[in-house]
Order: structure tokens, then C-alpha cells, then sequence
């Protein structure tokens, strides 16, 4: 309500409003406001057509909708489902003494558009953390980078190591504080990618990622991992780059097949344990990846990347099913496919998947 109205200016019921012209014996149906009524048009006697009383009262006819709007449980591959209840159970209390995990969502859902390129992200908590009550220790950042001249898609995934007692903590800033240094370095980024150098940004990378997990705080266990995929909003460059330290990473959907896009050690390493942020941040991987439209990229954590490749391919096959086809997904479809299950699978899972409008 405006300071200076009473309310019986502002609701029916109870007089005329000042410079309406409406009747004071409309008898409106109860919550109906003159602000609403005006949508209506004037109720003077000259009005030709129903009465807005008839107007008003008069019955709305429903499409009845096509199909189920209930879809139930996310679907599951293998013979049996998982063990784990498909939906959250307990949840953080603020008097565990830690806040963030407190107020961190089961569930966040993204997306956007940009030029020709269409967005559509998730990220849920795991069956085993509703199981515990847990809080989701992923994390994603959707948004764009660099000035209209150099502009880039950013799209970042995070999965905080569970053995870490602050990772949600760290996944969650990692993701914004690299949006933030990548920004910085746009114009040289939009360079590398045109010149196709793949040592220059991996450079750039390094530089990058070095300033973002200052913010880390290398003392509170934020160990998480990163990666990062920027994608040109300039049609005409072909060339992408994607940023890695840790499991997870990036898929390429090409002709039904999911194809590994991330960068790859070399072999040298023995050492078994997952690189994480933010001690591992002289070890970014750089990946420079060309691309056409009609083909799908998805950038993900462990928790989608893991059942993606597993032997078993009807995970992989259902994806590819439902996210290769010609239409984008909405968002709630996106998210209810994100969702599918798979025995043995029951890490967080942060997806973003990528599609380009064809020329």
C-alpha cells in the first residue's frame, strides 16, 4: 500500500476510489483491488459487451493439459534402483554451528541464453548426503565475462572434497572468485582463442585460478575442485576452452556419442588421490576444443561425469537420448533428467549442458 491511501482506496468493499469512475455497488468478489479492475477497462454504462461484473464472474475454461504433469520419481538405470531414498531427507540446523551448510539449497536450477547458445544447469545433493542430512558440497556459476567486443560465456562446476570440513564452503567461492579473475583477463582469453593458443591460455589459467583461490584461505580445509568452460559469444569463433583441476569435467555429445572433452594427464603422475584447489592451483589444465553447432557440451562434476563412463552405457545412452534431441529441454524437464539414477552413484551431481541454434 502507497503511504497516503486508506484502504478503502485501494480495495472494494468499501466505497468509491477518487478518480475511477466506478460503481460503488460493484460487489466484487473479495480480494478483487481497483488496481486489478483496471485491467478490465471502464465500467461506465456506454460499455457495450458483458458487464465487468459478468466479466469478472464469469466462469474460466481450462485447456485440459495433453499429458501427466506429474512425473514421479526420477527414472533409474540397471535392474534395480538405488538403495537411497530419491528425495531429501534431513537437512543442516543452524545450531550445528555452521551456517552456510545451514542455508545451502538441496537444489539449484539455472539457465540462460546468450546469441544463439542455450544454457540449462542443476545442481543436486546426493542420495547418500539427504541420507545423512548433509549439506551439497557442489557448486555452479552461470554468467558471462568481458566486455561486449570479447564477451564469453562462463559456465564453472565445483565438487568440494568430502574429506574437507569447509569444501562446500571453498566450491562455492572458487566458482565466482575464478568468474571474477577470468573477467580480468577476457580480452586476452578472447585473443588466445582466435589464435587458437593453447599455451597462453593455459598460462592464463594458471594466473587466473592462482588469484581466485587466495580467497580460499589455504588454512580451512576448502579443498574443492574446479572447471571452467568458455565459450565465445561471437558465432564466428569455433573455438572453445575448458580449465580443470580435479575429477569431473567436460563431454562432448556428437552424433549420439558422449566424447571426452576434458584435458588428460599425461601418465607421469602415480599419485591416486584428487588434485583439489586450493594447493593444487600450479597444476590447472588448459583444453582448447572446436566445436559445431548441433553438438551438445556438457560440463560436470564426478557425481554425472562417474555414471557417464561407467561400462554400462544405458546411463550414457539416456542422456544422450533425451538431451541430443531437437528441442532444448525446459527447465524443469532438464533437472528431472539430470536426476537420473544409477546404483552405486550417489555422489552430488552438477551438470550444465550447453546447445547451439544451427545458422
Amino acid at each position: 500500500m502507497h503511504h497516503g491511501e486508506t484502504r478503502d482506496e485501494v480495495t472494494s468493499g468499501g466505497g468509491t476510489a477518487p478518480g475511477h469512475g466506478l460503481d460503488e455497488d460493484l460487489g466484487l468478489p473479495d480480494g478483487i483491488t481497483f488496481h486489478d479492475m483496471r485491467m478490465y477497462g471502464s465500467a461506465s454504462a456506454e460499455q457495450s459487451g458483458p458487464t465487468m461484473r459478468e466479466h469478472l464472474m464469469s466462469p474460466v475454461s481450462l485447456a485440459k493439459p495433453e499429458g501427466p504433469l506429474v512425473r514421479g520419481v526420477p527414472a533409474h538405470v540397471g535392474q534395480r534402483p538405488p538403495s537411497y531414498p530419491p528425495h531429501p531427507l534431513g537437512c543442516p540446523s543452524v545450531r550445528d554451528g555452521d551456517a552456510f551448510a545451514a542455508f545451502t539449497p538441496a537444489v539449484l536450477l539455472d539457465g540462460a541464453e546468450a546469441g544463439r547458445l542455450t544454457v540449462r544447469a542443476a545442481s543436486v545433493r546426493g542420495d547418500s548426503h539427504n541420507w545423512e542430512g548433509s549439506c551439497r558440497q557442489d557448486a555452479m556459476t552461470v554468467t558471462r565475462i568481458g566486455p561486449p567486443e570479447a564477451e564469453l560465456l562462463l559456465l564453472a562446476v565445483a565438487d568440494g572434497v568430502g574429506s574437507a570440513e569447509r569444501s562446500h564452503i571453498g566450491s562455492h567461492r572458487v566458482t565466482r572468485q575464478a568468474a571474477l579473475h577470468l573477467d580480468r583477463e577476457a580480452e586476452n582469453i578472447h585473443a588466445a582463442l582466435i589464435a587458437q593458443d593453447e599455451g597462453e591460455l593455459r598460462a592464463i589459467a594458471n594466473k587466473a585460478i592462482a588469484g581466485a583461490v587466495n580467497e580460499l584461505r589455504i588454512g580451512q580445509e576448502h579443498a574443492t575442485t574446479l572447471h571452467v568452460l568458455l565459450v565465445p559469444a561471437d558465432a564466428r569463433i569455433r573455438e572453445r576452452v575448458v580449465f580443470s583441476v580435479g575429477d569431473g569435467g567436460l563431454f562432448v555429445l556428437r552424433e549420439g556419442r558422449w566424447e571426452q572433452g576434458s584435458p588428460v594427464d599425461d601418465g607421469s603422475l602415480l599419485d591416486t588421490r584428487t588434485e583439489a584447489l586450493p594447493h593444487a592451483y600450479r597444476s590447472v589444465k588448459a583444453k582448447l576444443l572446436r566445436t559445431t553447432p548441433g553438438e551438445v557440451l556438457l560440463l560436470g562434476t564426478d557425481g554425472i561425469t562417474n555414471p557417464l563412463t561407467q561400462r554400462d552405457p544405458e546411463f550414457a545412452q539416456r542422456l544422450a537420448h533425451v538431451w541430443g534431441g531437437p528441442e532444448v529441454p525446459s527447465l524443469s524437464d532438464f533437472l528431472w533428467q539430470a536426476q537420473t539414477r544409477a546404483k552405486s552413484y550417489d555422489d552430488d551431481r552438477t551438470v550444465i549442458c550447453v546447445w547451439e541454434k544451427p545458422e
